[in-house]
């Protein structure tokens, strides 16, 4: 019941549409229960299938969270990869930048209670593969910004400024509002990317 869960790149027909059915029905619980509230037992009976299924799937319930976030980021990729600019392809890389960490804050509120209870365990807020992507992304834009520094270990600096315990951190307790969540994320960028041009 451990085992990892299948690839989405390797399902067909019936068994990617049958993931879907169940990533949409956990994403449901967690919209009327809170995060709390998705349990495999919940998703088992609101899905109508047996609970060995789902831990066949997705391995556990932490792989169950990572599996949501990826399905629930597939739009917000898509934009950063094929998307207009300037948070898609075609604006500076300072542009894009900044684009990126505004819809992210932006995202924060749709997510951010997602997103913690997936870095739950262990060290997942920096191996899972949502990570993965968003660290790629971000070092793509800064060597195209030409930062002088190691752009793999800045991404990594950088995203954690955006990190949903952050961010939830300077909501509930130091008093910040997005906008000024996004005006940090400015200010940072502008001290690392420099020249617009770049």
């Amino acid at each position: 019941m451990t085992s990892n869960p299948p690839s989405p790149q390797t399902e067909r027909g019936d068994a990617a549409r049958n993931r879907e059915k169940l990533l949409n029905i956990a994403g449901q619980i967690i919209a009327e229960q809170g995060i709390d509230g998705l349990t495999m037992d919940e998703l088992a009976r609101r899905a109508a299938t047996g609970k060995g299924t789902i831990f066949r799937r997705f391995g556990n319930r932490a792989g169950l969270l990572d599996s949501l976030l990826s399905h629930t980021e597939e739009d917000f990729q898509r934009s950063l990869i094929f998307g207009p600019p300037p948070l898609g392809p075609g604006a500076t890389a300072k542009e894009r930048l900044l684009a990126y960490g505004v819809a992210a804050i932006d995202r924060f509120e749709v997510t951010g209670e997602l997103q913690r209870a997936a870095d739950e365990v262990g060290d997942r807020r920096f191996n899972s593969r949502v990570a993965e992507f968003h660290r790629m992304h971000v070092s793509m834009l800064l060597r195209a910004g030409k930062v002088a520094v190691d752009a793999s270990a800045l991404a990594l600096v950088l995203l954690s400024a955006l990190h949903p315990s952050l961010l939830e951190y300077q909501r509930k307790t130091a008093g910040m509002d997005a906008g000024r969540q996004k005006a940090l994320w400015e200010f940072l960028v502008e001290r690392v990317v420099g020249d617009p041009a770049a």
